[in-house]
């Protein structure tokens, strides 16, 4: 039963997988839309520009073949007057070809924008295979289709029967009507007609593009293993991540480890902390922090100094407030300079001693570090704050 729900598109498609669709050309779109929208264009052209275009192209009409006689037998003038009445009959109408074309292109960009993919041009043998021809046909897509197909000649139909019943005396005179006004009486009842051919249209699109949009996540959904997989490949593979971590805390730490013989001195807790410290007068404003570690790591820390005989000083509160506050690398904050220098000045004259003999120096005992750096007293007073309370 999991195996089977692992297999269920029933996770909504991720931005890759929309990303991806988008891609190859799959974007939601609505053919009753972009009808709607360039019939609902062109009828409203029609209201607000149609009669001054009628007049327009009545009156290129006959200044265009009200010629002489003689120019009727004159081919060059004939071709002349023909261009002239094909260039005015384009300028009368380009307003509306224009919004056409505009209405034309707001279809796509409302609902999934343009989008050009040479994948959707690509030749692909499933598109011959006929079984999927007839699960298309018979799919709830091709079902929606005949639907709308029917809707749409019923809507046409319905506008013929409605406007003929209504304005069957006007069409019927429109013989008997001067030229001008049998043009102006038609373009209205086109008009009146388009109108409600936009209305039945603006309805299926208000049922369209809901459906569309619906199919097109469907279609889009993924299963849980796809979800599993994508995310493995855009975040990489938890467990792969947490190795490449570990190895990198390993190289790190390595780093770290080579630095341990070159330092100065290693202060202690004396167990549980240890942090290498590095000074040099002539290259650093303050001394810095080349290795820290706790439990184990502090251990091979220890042991790395014995061998390379770096001295070792045990400061339990120094040490916790280095490990907490510095990191690899950094300088140490100047709360704790005067700390850290009692514990180098014992260590140049361990080197003194060393080199020319005499008492032996001793090490400082307590060395001053301000009580909020250091976590083990902070600790202590949230304790005793606790019990107090």
């Amino acid at each position: 039963m999991a195996e089977e729900s692992d297999l269920e598109k029933t996770e909504q498609p991720s931005a890759r997988r929309l990303e991806q669709a988008r891609e190859e050309g799959q974007v939601p779109h609505s053919r009753e839309l972009g009808t709607f929208l360039v019939l609902f264009a062109g009828v409203m052209t029609l209201l607000l520009a149609g009669e001054w275009m009628g007049r327009r192209w009545v009156r290129v009409l006959a200044d265009g073949f009200a010629f002489e006689h003689d120019t009727a037998f004159d081919p060059v003038r004939v071709l002349w007057l023909l261009r002239r009445v094909f260039v005015e009959s384009l300028l009368t109408f380009a307003p509306i070809f224009l919004v056409l074309l505009v209405a034309a292109v707001a279809g796509p960009l409302l609902l999934g924008g343009l989008v050009f993919s040479p994948k959707v041009l690509s030749f692909r043998l499933e598109r011959l295979d006929p079984m999927n021809g007839l699960r298309r046909m018979f799919s709830l897509q091709g079902v929606m289709e005949v639907v709308k197909s029917l809707l749409k000649v019923a809507a046409v139909a319905g506008m013929v029967w409605v406007t003929f019943r209504r304005e069957r005396d006007a069409v019927l005179s429109l013989a008997a009507l001067p030229l001008n006004d049998a043009a102006a009486s038609f373009l209205h009842e086109m008009i009146f007609g388009a109108v409600l051919i936009v209305a039945g249209l603006a309805l299926i699109a208000a049922v369209d593009v809901p459906f569309q949009l619906w199919q097109y996540y469907k279609n889009l959904r993924m299963t849980k293993e796809e979800v599993k997989q994508e995310y493995k490949e855009q975040e990489g593979d938890p467990h792969l991540k947490a190795r490449i971590r570990s190895m990198q805390r390993e190289m790190a730490r390595k780093r770290m480890m080579e630095e341990v013989p070159k330092a100065d001195v290693v202060v202690t807790n004396p167990t549980h902390f240890a942090v290498a410290l590095k000074y040099d007068q002539k290259t650093m404003a303050a001394p810095v922090v080349v290795a820290k570690g706790r439990g184990v790591i502090a251990q091979k820390i220890r042991e790395l100094a014995d061998e390379a005989e770096v001295p070792r000083v045990e400061a339990p509160p120094l040490a916790r407030a280095l490990y907490a506050h510095v990191d690899i690398g950094q300088t140490i904050p100047p709360t704790l300079f005067a700390a850290v220098a009692e514990i180098l000045a014992y260590v140049f004259q361990l080197d003194r001693w060393m080199a020319v003999g005499g008492p032996k120096p001793q090490p400082p005992q307590e060395v001053p570090v301000p009580p909020e750096l250091d976590p083990g007293e902070v600790a202590a007073a949230d304790e005793d704050g606790e019990h107090g309370a």
